[in-house]
């Protein structure tokens, strides 16, 4: 196929150069009606935000732009199909879900998931079969699961319509997928890979092995994540006969806005063109930087690169060397006291940080100069540091973290509840789910009994900094819990 194509940006730069005029939604007509100081800052993002239909292409899509675009993404990257989502993939790992496993039984999932999965399970009523993740407790560190985690679980539950695996992880840990994959297939079940870190993978042979290229079945990017769209930007990609991809599709309908944004299609398009033509110089590029920036960040007393901790035999599989993670413990610090001073000071975001770590993500935008800033700026923090700030947090142990699922989340979620105060949690039923944030795995899920470690776990993590947004209290003084 021709990647020096873009359908939709074209169409969009032909609708622009037209001067059409829709009488239709957006109501600010292409920024007319916007006040000024919103465009002031949103100008040129407003003039592009026209309706996809009738408007972008007509009433009966007859320009075929949308489908033009998902297939040159998928021959980009050799899936057979590949579809677009502008609600995230948030949404599209939910879609995979329902149309694997919807109705019809259960999903092996790994318990190290995004709380999205979590969201797929109350939303379709699917039967979780967890796999415990393999944990580093020195560091307080879940890897993805093995092979043959996967093997027993399928041993275990044979019933299963598939399995879901979340690789690579926020951390940039990846699982072994093609393993994973080939134990699915011998059994005739799909597996479904939550790639939402990994949409630049397909584009450089030196990051870790695309979920395609390593036999899954439907695999979910974010395009905005590791690529250059806009947020919510994600992309479905689907291989061989094991995913009815009529039902995947009426799935995503179900849940796809009936607006989808131009912006987000345009984005993906021209971003596709992008690493097709451009991709590998561009990442040789990146890789050079995170060699840069890795090595640079290492000198920095009390601050320790990880790599060589995160890979191995009873680790994960692959690392993706983008994204560079730094374990602070040794300065006395959490992650989330620096994150907060290099943002108050220096004016620089961190996307993660935890109890003991913070993680700098890069892409093919970064170069010396944006990394001498970050490693110029935690200088600056290290030499103004005096004494550790004290915090007390509760780390418990792996088995302490394994909570027992006790009803289907769905059934936890939606059913009779009452909110109880924090100390009274212990041995209810957890009725909603609890995602320090980001990374965004849940550390309770609805239809887990709650234990005590985890709960003082949760309560010393708030007070010392933790981001806990999903719970109806966000100040974690009470939890919502089945109504006995």
């Amino acid at each position: 196929m021709d990647h020096s194509q873009t359908p939709i940006v074209t169409a969009l730069r032909e609708y622009q150069r037209l001067g059409r005029y829709g009488f239709t939604p957006p109501g600010h007509r292409q920024g007319l009606g916007a006040d000024p100081r919103v465009l002031d800052v949103l100008g040129g993002a407003l003039r592009a935000d026209v309706l996809a239909t009738p408007g972008l292409d007509d009433r009966l899509s007859r320009g075929g732009f949308l489908a033009d675009a998902e297939a040159l993404m998928a021959d980009a990257v050799g899936a057979d199909m590949a579809f677009f989502s502008t609600c995230g993939s948030s949404l599209s790992v939910k879609a995979a879900m329902m149309a694997v496993a919807g109705g019809r039984g259960g999903l092996i999932v790994g318990r190290d998931s995004h709380k999205s999965i979590v969201a797929g399970l109350v939303f379709s009523g699917v039967q979780p079969y967890w796999i415990t993740p393999r944990w580093d407790a020195e560091r307080h560190f879940s890897h993805p699961p093995s092979p043959e985690q996967v093997r027993r679980a399928w041993d275990e539950h044979p019933e299963a319509a598939g399995a879901i695996i979340v690789s690579p992880s926020p951390y940039g840990t990846c699982a072994d997928i093609a393993g994973i994959a080939e134990i699915c297939h011998e059994r005739g079940k799909p597996l479904i890979v939550d790639e939402a870190w990994g949409a630049h993978l397909p584009f450089h042979p030196e990051l870790p092995t695309w979920a395609m290229d390593a036999g899954a079945d439907i695999c979910v990017v974010s395009v905005h994540k590791m690529g250059a769209g806009f947020e919510q930007g994600s992309v479905f990609h689907v291989q061989g006969d094991l995913v009815d991809r009529g039902r995947l599709k009426l799935c995503a309908d179900l849940l796809m806005t009936t607006s989808p944004n131009v912006l987000l299609y345009a984005a993906m398009d021209g971003w596709r063109r992008q690493m097709a033509e451009h991709g590998q110089e561009l990442l040789d590029a990146a890789l050079r930087t995170a060699r840069h920036a890795r090595d640079q960040l290492s000198t920095i007393p009390g601050i320790a690169v990880m790599e060589r901790e995160l890979l191995g035999v009873e680790a994960s599989h692959d690392l993706d060397r983008l994204q560079v993670l730094m374990d602070v413990s040794a300065t006395g610090a959490t992650g989330y006291e620096i994150a907060d001073w290099l943002r108050e000071n220096r004016r620089i975001d961190l996307g993660m940080s935890d109890h003991r770590r913070i993680l700098a993500t890069l892409s093919m935008a970064d170069d010396k100069t944006t990394v001498d800033t970050l490693v110029d700026a935690l200088i600056a923090w290290r030499l103004q540091r005096n004494e550790p700030t004290p915090h007390d947090i509760r780390l418990p142990a792996p088995r302490e973290l394994e909570l027992r699922s006790v009803m289907l989340p769905r059934d936890a979620f939606f059913g009779p509840c009452e909110s109880v105060a924090l100390d009274a949690a212990p041995g209810r039923i957890a009725a909603e789910q609890v995602t320090p944030y980001p990374p965004g795995i849940p550390v309770i899920v609805p239809g887990e009994l709650i234990d005590t470690a985890v709960v003082e776990y949760l309560r010393s993590g708030v007070a010392a900094g933790m981001n806990v947004p999903d719970p109806a209290d966000p100040q974690l003084r009470t939890l919502r819990v089945v109504r006995r």
